[in-house]
């Protein structure tokens, strides 16, 4: 017989390694940044004020650590986001902290990139700046097997992807909504012209409506889903194809080029124009049933960046920004999936800790 002894239990493992931090804390320290938009020195005060004493500096590294633990999953969203036929993308600027010339900023860019029904991640990207080479980059390859569609602004980056430089076949599908806004801006010059403008977009979305409407008397998600591809398809061929022809007999007839009073560097006309160059992309969205009137899905997942800007105000690097764009992902995709963020992160921050490497 031996008397009593001393046991240790082993040590929990940790998704950092050598670090103190356990997956309930991490995770709840991405949610509060990158969903509810706490920068990390107010998270040090909240903290401080349950006698806990963690500098922000050791949370910003355990971010970028985290970030780096979970890019093999990143990887995949990325890979899952690239399957889709349609793709929806925008961008937004974040002042980033300039190491050459301390004190000052210069402007970085998050890109997010919105998979469509069958591939439904959200993803982020960061770029110090906002060259072509963003896109170009992310895109490289994407619908070579197959035609795929790309909803965006009209930022010139893109162009090289619609012509096949990237690799792909990609055909631009414009905003409806960004359409409507130049219109709606430019009623100060010409509010008569910008009412019926804006009542024609009103009927091109009451179709819209119409094949929502329809779809949602289904039950099940998925024939509910295929029910509104059908009957956008059915009701834009019918209703919106004409319609849209008559809106651009009308813009045009707005021109003063074609008699009409309205100038070209006025307000109005300048988004005449815009419209009338952009009316081939724009008109593209009647052509198939999943593709969306409006690029507004990417810019409702953009807003979780402005929101936040607001309230940590910039990227300490532009490390720090790659890092927060692989979090904001997994955030946003869980949003989309109507899952909470912080149940999902701690669950794969305990399995992946365990994980093996070389798997």
């Amino acid at each position: 017989e031996t008397g009593p002894q001393i046991v240790i239990a082993e040590k929990p493992l940790s998704p950092i390694e050598k670090g103190l931090a356990a997956p309930g804390l991490l995770a709840h320290i991405i949610v509060s940044k990158y969903e509810d938009h706490n920068p990390l020195h107010r998270l040090e005060r909240i903290l401080g004020r349950h006698d806990i004493q963690i500098s922000r500096s050791t949370t910003c590294d355990w971010m970028a650590q985290c970030a780096e633990v979970l890019r093999p999953l990143y990887h995949i969203m990325v890979t899952e986001v690239l399957a889709s036929r349609v793709l929806h993308t925008d961008d937004t600027p974040v002042d980033v902290l300039d190491r050459q010339l301390p004190g000052t900023t210069k402007t970085g860019r998050f890109w997010v990139y919105v998979g469509d029904a069958d591939h439904p991640q959200v993803v982020f990207a960061y770029t110090p700046s906002r060259s072509r080479d963003g896109p170009m980059g992310f895109l490289k390859g994407w619908g070579k097997e197959d035609r795929g569609y790309l909803q965006a602004d009209a930022f010139g980056g893109y162009d090289g992807i619609y012509r096949g430089e990237a690799g792909g076949k990609v055909t631009e599908v414009a905003c409806w909504s960004h359409c409507r806004r130049k219109l709606y801006e430019a009623r100060t010059s010409d509010a008569a012209t910008s009412t019926q403008a804006l009542a024609y977009i009103r009927l091109l979305y009451d179709v819209e409506d119409q094949a929502k409407a329809l779809a949602a008397t289904e039950a099940d998600p998925a024939a509910r889903r295929q029910k509104l591809v059908a009957e956008r398809l059915c009701l834009r061929q019918e209703f919106s194809v004409p319609r849209l022809q008559q809106f651009k007999a009308w813009l045009e007839s707005r021109q003063i080029a074609h008699g009409g009073p309205v100038l070209p560097k006025s307000p109005m006309g300048l988004a005449i124009a815009y419209a009338l160059n952009q009316w081939d992309a724009l008109c593209i969205y009647t052509s198939a049933g999943e593709l969306a009137i409006d690029n507004n899905v990417s810019e409702r997942a953009l807003r979780r960046i402005a929101v936040g800007r607001s309230n940590w105000g910039f990227m300490g690097s532009d490390n720090g920004g790659h890092t927060a764009a692989v979090l904001f992902s997994f955030v946003a995709t869980c949003e989309r999936h109507h899952v909470n963020p912080f149940t999902y992160l701690r669950d794969v921050l305990t399995r992946i800790a365990g994980h093996s490497r070389n798997r």
